[in-house]
C-alpha cells in the first residue's frame, strides 16, 4: 500500500497517567490532551513528530511486560525504538534522570540500548551505524 506514510502514533495501555507522563516528560515528549474519549486516551508528542497515545483503561496490577518477561512468547508488539544522533548524549540524559539502561547492544556499527517505562513497556534508542 503506497499510501502509508508513516507511523501515526503507538498505543500504550497505562496504569497511571501522572507517573507516565512525567517518565515522557524527561525524555522530551510534551503533554497535548486528555483523558478523552471512551477509553479515555492521554496524547503526548515528542518535537520529532513522535506521537504517544497513553490507553487509561488498565486493570491489572502485573509487575513485568508479559510479552517480554515470561518463558511463554505471547504475540504482540515488544518496544519501541526511537532513532538518536548520539547514542552517548542519551545515556547521560536518561542516567541523569535516573532511567535504568537494562541492556547495551552494537551490531555491526549501530549502537542501541533499552530503558523501560513505568509499566515496563520497552523503549529502544538506537543510532544508525
Amino acid at each position: 500500500m503506497k499510501e502509508i506514510t508513516g507511523i501515526n502514533h503507538v498505543g500504550l495501555r497505562v496504569k497511571n497517567l501522572q507517573r507516565s507522563r512525567a517518565f515522557y516528560e524527561k525524555l522530551g515528549f510534551e503533554f497535548l490532551a486528555g483523558p478523552i474519549g471512551p477509553e479515555p486516551v492521554a496524547i503526548m508528542e515528542h518535537p520529532s513528530g513522535v506521537n504517544i497515545n497513553f490507553i487509561l483503561n488498565s486493570t491489572d496490577d502485573i509487575p513485568s511486560n508479559i510479552l517480554m518477561d515470561t518463558p511463554t512468547k505471547h504475540t504482540g508488539y515488544t518496544h519501541i525504538a526511537l532513532e538518536v544522533t548520539s547514542i552517548s548524549s542519551i545515556e547521560e540524559q536518561l542516567l541523569s534522570h535516573e532511567i535504568t539502561i537494562t541492556e547495551k547492544v552494537e551490531f555491526e556499527g549501530a549502537k542501541f540500548f533499552f530503558v523501560r517505562d513505568p509499566d515496563s513497556n520497552v523503549i529502544e534508542f538506537h543510532q544508525p551505524a
